[in-house]
């Protein structure tokens, strides 16, 4: 026994490392997995790393888009709701506007009933300024007992002009600045009479002329100009405008003013129609 463990010592040590060697892997490999597993393992890894990456950007970019179309659907629900609540206060502010029209023609009403016991409210569908004419179209005509030379004035009184064509269910308003219109003025300061009327060079300027004007008058800037009533073609007491500037024609035998109409043309939305009026008043 000595003699073979003398001779073959060195050979049972290195069995005993080997066997103790593969019973420390067999242990390791016992606790995880087989080799072939743990090869396998270690040679996807990557990959799955790699797949689990992809799916999780593939997952960002779902929620992303999810998020997307989330706040696309809820900004066209807002749009919508922004429409509608300007839809809500530009029908309010038309109505306050409608409120606020009825209630002077309502004044207009009480304070002339001579003007208003057979009229007609039209709404203007057309503004037509041009270098020949100043007209405004109506949505009323013939059907509503319109005729031409009816008399047209704003909510307020103050005179915009006269039918001077007529549909069945339109008319045309000569305004006081066209170069057609002419009537009896009077200012009401002074008592002075004359004749208002539409000027070509004036016209653009939306202004017209008061002339035949006494030499001496007393006009002053602002001073107001109403309907004079004479010869029956328009009521007494309606607005015309107000006096910018006095000037003397070229004779110098008489004076002219310029006038500023008291209506704003360009803004009206409604008028009203006299239809007849009492010339008594």
């Amino acid at each position: 026994m000595k003699n073979f463990l003398k001779n073959n010592g060195l050979w049972v040590l290195f069995a005993a490392a080997v066997i103790a060697v593969a019973l420390a892997l067999m242990s390791v490999f016992s606790n995880t997995s087989s080799p072939l597993t743990n090869l396998a393992n270690t040679i996807a890894s990557p990959f799955r790393s790699a797949y689990t990456a992809v799916a999780e950007w593939f997952n960002d970019k779902q929620k992303y888009y999810q998020d997307y179309t989330g706040l696309e659907e809820e900004n066209a629900r807002l749009r919508q709701q922004i429409a509608s609540m300007e839809a809500e206060i530009r029908q309010a502010r038309d109505d306050s506007a409608e409120n606020e029209r009825l209630k002077e023609l309502l004044g207009l009403q009480e304070e002339r009933p001579d003007l208003t016991e057979d009229i007609v409210l039209a709404t203007i569908t057309e503004h037509a300024v041009t270098n020949w004419a100043a007209t405004l179209t109506i949505s009323r005509g013939t059907n509503d007992g319109l005729e031409v030379g009816d008399c047209v004035i704003d909510e307020t009184g103050a005179l915009v002009g006269t039918i001077s064509a007529v549909g069945t269910n339109w008319a045309t308003i000569l305004t006081l600045v066209d170069t057609d219109t002419s009537l009896g003025a009077q200012v009401f300061r002074t008592g002075d009479l004359g004749v208002a009327q539409g000027d070509f060079s004036l016209m653009g300027e939306n202004r017209l002329r008061l002339d035949y004007l006494p030499a001496d008058c007393d006009l002053l800037g602002g001073d107001l100009v109403v309907t004079s009533g004479l010869g029956g073609f328009f009521p007494a007491g309606l607005v015309i405008g107000s006096v910018e500037e006095l000037q003397m024609d070229d004779s110098g035998a008489s004076s002219y003013a310029i006038l500023a109409p008291a209506v704003d043309f360009s803004s009206l939305q409604q008028v009203v129609v006299i239809r007849s009026f009492d010339a008594s008043n």
